[in-house]
Formats: C-alpha cells, sequence, structure tokens
C-alpha cells in the first residue's frame, strides 16, 4: 500500500514538473509562435492559400443595396418649393468581384486590377428593375448649373437645345434603367457642342461606370518584408497621389484598397483606405469591441469629421469649395458636375440640410457606415459601406429648363456595399485563426496551474503516506520491545 502511494505521488510530481515547465515555456513562445503563423498566413502569397483566396476572389456573399429618393412633387419644385421625396429600395445586386492581371514584383509589391460584375437579387429586393421613380434630370440640372457662370449667348444655345430636344428636368424611368444606362439625345448634344463636358456618349446610367468594369490599376504591399504595410497602397493607376484637390493632405493616397488591413491592431488603430469612387482617401475610427460569428472583433466606424466642411474641421479645406458641414463636394473628380457624397439621409451632417428636404429620416443604425474586424488579423469579418449621392439644383439665369427652383442640395441615390464572411471560409478561417490561437493561450496559462496543482497533491500524498507509515511502525516497535522484556 505504501509503496503504492509513493509511486503515485512520485508520478504525479513527474507530471506537475513536465505540466509547469511546458506551460511557462509556452508562456513565452506561444505567442510568438502565434503571431508568426498570423504573419506567414496574412501576407499576399499564393502559397497562402485560404488569405490570397479572399483576397484575389473575394468568395464571400456581397452585396449591393440601392436606395432611390423618389421625388413626389416636381412640378412644385419648379415654382421654387421644397422638394418631398420618399425612399424606395432596397433594390439589391450580388456583386462578384475578381482581381485579374496579377503581377508581383522584386520590391515585394503586386499590382492588379479588380473586376465588378452585378447581378439582381429579386428575391432581397422590394420590387423589380422595371419599377419606375422619379429624379432630377442629373445631366440637365447639372449642366445647368455648370454654365452658370458662362457667356449668355452659350446659356441661350443650351436653352433652345433644351427645348427642341423636349428635355425634361425630372425624369421618370426604370430602376433598371436609371442605374445601368438610358438613351438620351442630350448626351450626343453636349459630347458634340461642348466637348470634354462629358467624357462618354452613347447612354447614360448613375452606375454605368459600374458594371464590368475595373476601379483602375491598384500596386499593394505583399508585407513579405514588412507585416506593417500588407494591403497597404503603393500607388493607384501609377500615381502616389491624386490631383482632383486643393491640398498635398487631401491628394494622399493613404491607407489599403479597402478589402483586408495589416494584422495585430488595437483599439488606438484607425483604418485608412483609398476609395476610387470617392476620389479620395478616407479613415475610419474604432468605436467599440464586439462578437461576429464567435469571431471577436473590433468595430470601426466613420468619424463625424469625414464629410465636414474646413470650417468645422480645417484638414478638410482642401476638398472646397465647400457647402453646409456633412457634405462634400466632388465635381472636380465627377467632370465639374455639382455633385455630393455624403452619409445617407444627411447623418451626421448640418441640420440645416435637413430643412431644405422633406422625407428625410437619419439614424445611426440605418445610415451609419460601419466595418467590424478581426483585429489579430486585419480581416474584416462583416461590413457596411453606406454613401449618399446628392445634386445640387437651382435657378440659372438664361436656362428656362431651370424654372424658379430654390437652390437645394437635393438626394438622388443611396447605396449600401456590405459583405460578411460565412460557410466553408467562415470555418476554415476560424479553425486555423482564432481557434488554434485561442486553444494555445489557454494552454500557457492552464498548464502551469494544473501542474502545481499536481505538485501540491503529490507533496500531500507523500506526507500522508509518510504518516500512516510512521503510524504502523511505533506499535509494532511497542510490541516488540515488551515480548522481549516478558521473556
Amino acid at each position: 500500500m505504501a509503496t503504492s502511494k509513493s509511486k503515485i505521488a512520485i508520478g504525479l510530481c513527474v507530471a506537475g514538473l513536465l505540466m509547469t515547465v511546458f506551460g511557462i515555456v509556452l508562456m513565452f513562445v506561444g505567442p510568438t509562435v502565434v503571431n508568426q503563423q498570423v504573419v506567414k498566413n496574412v501576407q499576399i502569397n499564393p502559397n497562402n492559400e485560404l488569405s490570397y483566396t479572399m483576397w484575389r476572389d473575394i468568395p464571400v456573399p456581397f452585396f449591393m443595396s440601392i436606395y432611390f429618393f423618389d421625388v413626389l412633387n416636381p412640378e412644385e419644385i419648379l415654382k421654387g418649393e421644397k422638394p418631398m421625396v420618399q425612399q424606395r429600395g432596397p433594390y439589391v445586386y450580388r456583386e462578384f468581384r475578381q482581381k485579374t492581371n496579377i503581377t508581383f514584383h522584386s520590391n515585394n509589391t503586386v499590382s492588379y486590377q479588380e473586376y465588378r460584375k452585378y447581378h439582381f437579387f429579386r428575391n432581397m429586393s422590394v420590387g423589380n428593375e422595371s419599377d419606375e421613380v422619379t429624379l432630377p434630370n442629373m445631366l440637365a440640372l447639372g449642366a445647368a448649373v455648370m454654365m452658370e457662370d458662362q457667356p449668355n449667348w452659350m446659356k441661350m444655345i443650351m436653352s433652345i437645345t433644351f427645348n427642341q430636344l423636349n428635355v425634361k428636368p425630372f425624369l421618370t424611368l426604370r430602376v433598371g434603367d436609371l442605374l445601368w444606362g438610358y438613351d438620351d439625345p442630350l448626351v450626343d448634344f453636349l459630347s458634340k457642342w461642348f466637348p470634354g463636358m462629358i467624357p462618354f456618349s452613347g447612354k447614360f446610367g448613375l452606375f454605368a461606370d459600374f458594371n464590368n468594369s475595373n476601379t483602375g490599376l491598384f500596386t499593394v504591399h505583399t508585407g513579405a518584408d514588412d507585416i506593417r504595410k500588407v494591403h497597404m497602397v503603393d500607388s493607384w493607376n501609377g500615381l502616389k497621389k491624386v490631383s482632383y484637390w486643393n491640398s498635398d493632405q487631401c491628394n494622399m493616397i493613404n491607407g489599403t484598397a479597402g478589402q483586408m488591413w495589416p494584422p495585430f491592431m488595437t483599439p488606438e488603430s484607425t483604418l485608412p483606405f483609398y476609395s476610387p469612387d470617392a476620389c479620395r482617401s478616407m479613415e475610419l475610427v474604432y468605436e467599440k469591441p464586439g462578437v461576429v460569428s464567435r469571431i471577436p472583433v473590433y468595430r470601426f466606424v466613420a468619424p463625424k469629421t469625414l464629410f465636414a466642411n474646413g470650417t468645422v474641421y480645417p484638414p478638410n479645406e482642401g476638398f472646397c469649395p465647400c457647402r453646409e458641414s456633412g457634405i462634400q463636394n466632388v465635381s472636380t473628380c465627377r467632370y465639374s458636375s455639382p455633385t455630393f457624397i455624403s452619409s445617407p439621409h444627411f447623418y451626421n451632417a448640418d441640420p440645416v440640410l435637413l430643412q431644405t428636404v422633406d422625407g428625410l429620416s437619419p439614424n445611426e443604425e440605418e445610415h451609419g457606415l460601419f466595418i467590424d474586424i478581426h483585429p489579430m488579423t486585419g480581416i474584416p469579418m462583416n461590413c457596411s459601406i453606406r454613401l449618399q449621392l446628392s445634386l445640387y439644383i437651382k435657378k440659372v439665369s438664361g436656362i428656362s429648363l431651370t424654372a424658379k427652383i430654390a437652390p437645394v442640395v437635393l438626394p438622388m441615390i443611396w447605396f449600401a456595399e456590405s459583405g460578411y464572411i460565412d460557410g466553408p471560409v467562415l470555418t476554415t478561417f476560424y479553425n486555423n485563426l482564432v481557434l488554434i490561437p485561442f486553444i494555445l493561450q489557454t494552454l500557457q496559462y492552464m498548464l502551469p496551474v494544473v501542474g502545481i496543482l499536481l505538485l501540491v497533491l503529490s507533496l500531500i500524498l507523500g506526507l500522508y503516506d509518510k504518516k500512516e507509515h510512521s503510524l504502523w511502525i511505533a506499535p509494532s516497535r511497542f510490541f516488540l520491545e515488551t515480548v522481549g522484556r516478558d521473556k
């Protein structure tokens, strides 16, 4: 019995020592091993099957939901009254993105073009692409504002042309035509008599340049030499900066291409990215931690200063000429058309904008922009990029089409590009980059604790065994001594 307990005590002692030593070693080595695996997996490298496939093909579901601001009182607007709009949507499109012409360079960068295709999803939409909505005639009313400072004879020619072509200030068209293109005789006229005013011919559509197109030639860092630079843009269309804006800071091409970011993020990190569609770099800020599909994430949101004017936020002065805070003039990268981008329903914008249009109701849940990102890898788990396009319209002297329109930034459309990791990709991601690091992290704390408990148990068992042995020896010795004396 005593021998058995001694062996158990020795066994527990050895096991406890091994577990304690291994756990302590794991405390020092484990984080390094995990970090090395993360670094290896997030580099842009064809050998990294998981992250490279996600980067190249974006296999996760990605959708673009489009909402129209249907104009309810076009005739009254022409008389100078306040516009009334009603939101129509969503009209949802599945977005497919794939990188092509991928070329790796010797300086640890890679170039590519990313092509986009959109397919209408009726079961996720409120109606069909044949639904009709009324919007301001962007070509006509936009051209009128662009002509405001031109000689009267030029405005007269345009006004006569509008009449001859029977151009209307507001158009009622099908959703599909408004988005992807419709025939407009004004396009041919502007191309012929005002070359350079519009860069296209044929059909005109709000998103005509999106479908079956690419976002330009991006060159980004692979992270092979410095993981802190992975996915960061080195150049776009060969440019280190753009020339749309009035300051070097606003013209900078900062951050990534907006799909992945460098790993090992903290709450002090930001998400900078360059958007060709917005013609500028943007930066999101940390809001709060969370969990998406069992994966820990950080939520990053657009700061209130994102579209603030130069008066409210001086660094944005380079994006001016500005109007009310919360909307950004993008005419310099939209062929001088008086268009503005903002958050939907003028969320986080100057409240005066809401007073000029009826039918808007901004709120954070529906109109805020966010990205939920796994901080250890820099890979987004869930996102919704929401932007609104508005047109500045007004009465222009000498152009009868504009009638008595009061100056107003009129919302036309807003859209949300959203995506989330799901299915087999999520399972693989979770197992490789979340579960295994979690197990290692748990073991490095659990093993020393269990090891110490085993050492304590072996000590207790050893002491108990010694005491029990002593109690058995003492009576035996007393018995032997007594018998000896009796003899």
